[in-house]
Formats: C-alpha cells, sequence, structure tokens
C-alpha cells in the first residue's frame, strides 16, 4: 500500500517548483525583462526621427532631447533601486514601474496633428506634445523602479553559493536582447509604415503583457521580492498616509518635474553633473579615510573601467543617434530587394510567437517536463523562423534595422563565451584593462566602416545597407570586449560595503554616454527646409567628418586605456 502511495518520478518533477534545472521564477523574470526591454528599444528605435518627421524638431533640438531623456533613464535607477531596497521591496517597485511603463508608452501613442511649417513658423500640435512630455516621464520613472530591481530578484531565486547562478543569469540577460531583436523590427517598422501610433502602442502593449506575466506569476518567486519590514511600510507618516502611500504619491509628484526637465534639454545635463560632483566628493572621503593601500588603488582601477565604459557608450550610443539618421537618408534598406513584399503594407509576422510566448510558457510551467520542452522549443523555433522572415521580406526602416545590434550580438555571444576559456587554457587570454582597450579600438573602427559607406554615396545612388551589417559586427565585438568585463570588474574590484554605490557611478557614467552621443550627432545636423530635398554633398561632407573623427577618438581613448593597463592591472592586485 505503501508502495502505491508514493509520487511516480513524473509527478514529482510535474510538482517540482524547477523548470529546465532552474527555479521557474527565473522564466517569470526573463519574460518580464523581455517585454520591458521590448518596450524600451522598441520606443528608442522611433524617438529620434518621430520627433524630426512628425513634430518636425530642428535635428539639433531633436539630439538635445534624446540625450535628455538617455542621460535621465540611467540616472533615475539609483532611485528606484535605492527605495525598493530600503522600503518598498522588489515586487511592489517592479509591478509599480511596470504600471508606470505601460502608461508612458501607451501614452507614447497619442500622436495628435502632424507638425506643418507655415511662412517658415512650425505649428505643432501642442496638447500632444505636452503627452508625449508626460509619456516620457513616466517611461523614465518606470524604468527607475523596474529595471535595477527585476535583476535582483533573478540572485535571490538560488541558494548561496549555488553554482547554477551563473548560467541562470545568462538565460535572463538572453531576455534582454531576445526583446531588444524583435522590438525594432516590430515596432521600427509598424510606426514608419502604419503610423507612429502603431510603433509606439505595440510597445505599450509588449509592457503590459510583461506586467501580466510578472503578477501571475508571484508564486515562483518564492516570497523573495517581498519589503524587508512590511511593519515599516505601514508606518504613518502624515495624517492616514503610511510611507509606502508617500512613496507612491513622491513617484506622482516627480512627474512634473520630469516633464518639465525634457522640455528644457540641457537642465538635466546640470542634474547629473551635481550628481557626479556629489559622487567624486564621496569617493574622494571613501578611499582616503577608510580604505587601505589595496583597496584604495582596486576603486582606483573601477574608475577607470567607469572612464571607459563612459567612452564606449558615447560612440556606442550614436545607433540610435547619428547612425540611424545617417541610414534613413543615405543607405538602401534592404538586403534582399527581390525577396521584399511590395505590394500593400504586409504584416509582421513575428508578433504571434511574442504574444503566445507569455501563456506558451505559463502553461509549461504547470506541465510535465517533456511537454514543457515541447512548448518552449515550438515556441522559440516558430519565434526565429518568423524573424527571419519579417527581416528579409518586410520592407525595412531605419527605425527597424535596428535589430541589427542585438541580432549581432546574439550571434557572436556564444563565440566569445567559449574564446575567452579557450585563449585562458593557453595563457593568451588578455587582462581586463587590456580588453577595455580592445573594446575602445573595435568601437572607433566601427565608425570608419561607416566612413566607408559614406565615401560610396552619390547624388544619384545610396549607399548598401550591408555596410551597416559590417558597421555593427565590429561594433558589437568591441562591446563583448568590454561591456561584461567593465560590469565583472566593477563587482570584483570594489569593496564590498559600497559595490551599489560604485555600480550606481557606472550607470551614472552611461548617462552621460547618452548625452555625448547625442552631442556628437548633432555635430552633423543638417537644416533641411520644408518640402525641400537633401543636399547629398552636404550631408556626404558632415557624416564623413563625423565619423572620421569618431574614429580617432576610438583609437585615442584605446591607446590611452593600453597605456595605462600596466598601472591598472597592478592596482588590480591579482584579480582576474
Amino acid at each position: 500500500m505503501s508502495a502505491v502511495s508514493q509520487p511516480t518520478p513524473v509527478r514529482a518533477a510535474f510538482h517540482s517548483e524547477e523548470m529546465f534545472g532552474h527555479p521557474k521564477g527565473l522564466y517569470v523574470c526573463f519574460f518580464t525583462e523581455m517585454w520591458e526591454r521590448f518596450s524600451f528599444y522598441g520606443m528608442k528605435a522611433l524617438l529620434l526621427l518621430y520627433l524630426l518627421k512628425h513634430h518636425k524638431f530642428s535635428e539639433v533640438d531633436g539630439y538635445a532631447l534624446i540625450g535628455a531623456y538617455g542621460g535621465m533613464v540611467y540616472a533615475v535607477p539609483l532611485i528606484g533601486g535605492l527605495l525598493a531596497d530600503r522600503f518598498l521591496g522588489m515586487r511592489k517597485a517592479v509591478v509599480l514601474g511596470g504600471i508606470l511603463l505601460v502608461l508612458g508608452h501607451l501614452g507614447m501613442a497619442v500622436e495628435g496633428h502632424q507638425a506643418e511649417v507655415v511662412n517658415g513658423e512650425v505649428h505643432r500640435d501642442l496638447f500632444a506634445l505636452s503627452v508625449f512630455y508626460l509619456s516620457l516621464a513616466l517611461i523614465i520613472s518606470g524604468v527607475g523602479f523596474l529595471k535595477p530591481n527585476i535583476s535582483t530578484i533573478v540572485g535571490k531565486l538560488y541558494p548561496q553559493n549555488d553554482p547554477r547562478v551563473d548560467s541562470g543569469f545568462t538565460i535572463f540577460y538572453a531576455g534582454i536582447n531576445v526583446g531588444a531583436v524583435f522590438s525594432s523590427l516590430i515596432c521600427g517598422y509598424l510606426g514608419e509604415v502604419y503610423g507612429w501610433g502603431y510603433g509606439f502602442g505595440a510597445a505599450g502593449i509588449g509592457m503590459l503583457a510583461g506586467l501580466g506575466m510578472f503578477i501571475t506569476g508571484q508564486k515562483y518567486l518564492q516570497g523573495h521580492a517581498e519589503p524587508r519590514d512590511p511593519a515599516l511600510l505601514r508606518r504613518r507618516v502624515f495624517g492616514p498616509l503610511n510611507v509606502e502611500w508617500g512613496i507612491y504619491l513622491g513617484v506622482v509628484a516627480a512627474l512634473p518635474v520630469i516633464w518639465l526637465l525634457m522640455q528644457l534639454g540641457h537642465a538635466v545635463l546640470y542634474v547629473q553633473f551635481a550628481m557626479l560632483a556629489l559622487w567624486l566628493a564621496w569617493l574622494g572621503w571613501y578611499i582616503f579615510l577608510h580604505c587601505t593601500k589595496v583597496q584604495r588603488e582596486q576603486m582606483l582601477a573601477v574608475v577607470f573601467f567607469i572612464g571607459s565604459c563612459l567612452l564606449f557608450f558615447a560612440l556606442y550610443e550614436q545607433t540610435y543617434g547619428s547612425w540611424l539618421v545617417f541610414t534613413d537618408r543615405m543607405l538602401t534598406k534592404d538586403f534582399f530587394p527581390s525577396l521584399v513584399i511590395t505590394t500593400g503594407k504586409p504584416w509582421p509576422w513575428s508578433v504571434i510567437p511574442l504574444l503566445l510566448a507569455p501563456l506558451t510558457v505559463g502553461i509549461a510551467m504547470r506541465s510535465q517536463p517533456r511537454t514543457a520542452m515541447y512548448l518552449v522549443g515550438a515556441i522559440g523555433i516558430a519565434g526565429f523562423g518568423l524573424f527571419l522572415r519579417d527581416s528579409i521580406v518586410l520592407p525595412q526602416t531605419a527605425e527597424s534595422l535596428e535589430y541589427l545590434a542585438s541580432w549581432v550580438l546574439v550571434l557572436l555571444t556564444p563565440l566569445f563565451s567559449w574564446l575567452w576559456p579557450w585563449l585562458e587554457s593557453r595563457g593568451l587570454n588578455p587582462s581586463k584593462p587590456i580588453k577595455n582597450a580592445i573594446g575602445l579600438a573595435f568601437a572607433g573602427l566601427s565608425f570608419l566602416v561607416l566612413s566607408a559607406a559614406n565615401a560610396t554615396v552619390t547624388p544619384d545612388q545610396l549607399g548598401s545597407v550591408w555596410w551597416l551589417l559590417l558597421a555593427y559586427v565590429v561594433l558589437e565585438i568591441g562591446e563583448l570586449c568590454l561591456s561584461p568585463i567593465g560590469l565583472a570588474a566593477v563587482t570584483q574590484l570594489s569593496v564590498p560595503a559600497v559595490v551599489g554605490l560604485m555600480m550606481g557611478a557606472y550607470w551614472l557614467a552611461t548617462s552621460f554616454s547618452e548625452q555625448a552621443a547625442a552631442l556628437f550627432g548633432s555635430f552633423a545636423a543638417l537644416d533641411i527646409p520644408e518640402g525641400a530635398k537633401i543636399d547629398m554633398i552636404e550631408a556626404k561632407l558632415k557624416y564623413g567628418t563625423l565619423f572620421d573623427h569618431m574614429v580617432w577618438l576610438g583609437l585615442a581613448s584605446a591607446l590611452a586605456a593600453l597605456l595605462l593597463s600596466p598601472l591598472i592591472k597592478r592596482w588590480m592586485h591579482g584579480v582576474k
């Protein structure tokens, strides 16, 4: 009788809290982050050209706005992470961030009337523009609460020293790349072909799917995302107002401030410099009064990696600025023109597996292991196949071609995952400072490819889109050499008590990169009168000058990093 009552291995697996050898909560976080990145990068791919074509911003003003937006969106997570850690807990923070993001992305779908130029003066739909700025404020705030906390949940799903943690984060970060790959292809295409509202609306629907996935998958998070001190959240601070609702009201009160900052443009830069000054003052105080000689030198090495990050992403983030506008004006868009559908407005089929993915995985988490494997495998194969179909047969736009960055990164990641251990086994693995220098060099060389593409353009002939693909290959090699290495160095070399602050400085540097990328892009801005055609000779001269300067900036930065590498390696004191 007792033998009959024992659960079979299949039934035990069915009731397991794991799937494919990892906690089921990992897949909840995977799809939440996938959809959040889908919405974020989908909107970002559209943003600059939407400003130029729909609201008829000048290029200089358009670059100023995307710089301000990028600066804020990478700086605010410092606050969101702090509030989640001290008060809200990660679950409440992620849900709050998701709600703000849904509202922001859906608000972006309010196009209003396209701006008109009358007697040389631009007349814009001021109501739609106000909604646009409010939507940016909502997105900035939403990213601030969601981005720093969803990844923290992943780490808490595993016991301390669990060897599966690294592979778990690898799976999680794949969600970021999957979301980014599909976002530009779908949102960028819909926005340009069907209307801006369709592209922004698709981003909003994507975020809504991610939020739904997170809320319905709460039981799989095993309580790890709850507030540290629930009683503190219930503590009253003013009449019936408690701490939790005080935070929510504070977020609402901050929206008009961010709304105003988005319209002031360069005012965001002053906020960033104030944050930088405070951080530098703290750093000097901490390393000279609270660190040993070894700790001080390791912390200074971290500053080197943060500085390298700033320089690299000042080049990289031009993919959403000068690269985007250059592609729109100067390059062909289709890789295989003879296969492109030229009649009507074809719909991107890759939307189908994306929409079915959360439901499919939800069913898989409640199914037997073999059934789960078939379900996830089927949706993955369908997604891959339909993505390839859309990338070939849909008429591409400058915005939709932004998918190339993530696509190339996905393809190159397994190669680099194999390359570094292979070099290490032969004693040839470069040190972290050397990898940093290599990454900066490749970032600069990617602009050399675009400079070559620019040289092929004539008044009657656009450059080939294949140049753009080659530029992304070179750029992503640089990213794989520098970005993950820099992040690892920050966590390895920082004094454990202040890792969070040093990681915050890393993201603050990224926010400065956004501003720098926008500034560089504005150097090639063109003033094209309403109804006039682009002057290809002037455009070719401006883009050529910009790209050549970026080549030299990347190579000079790489040389400086290379010359500093022996000192930085010594300051690392054996940390590899």
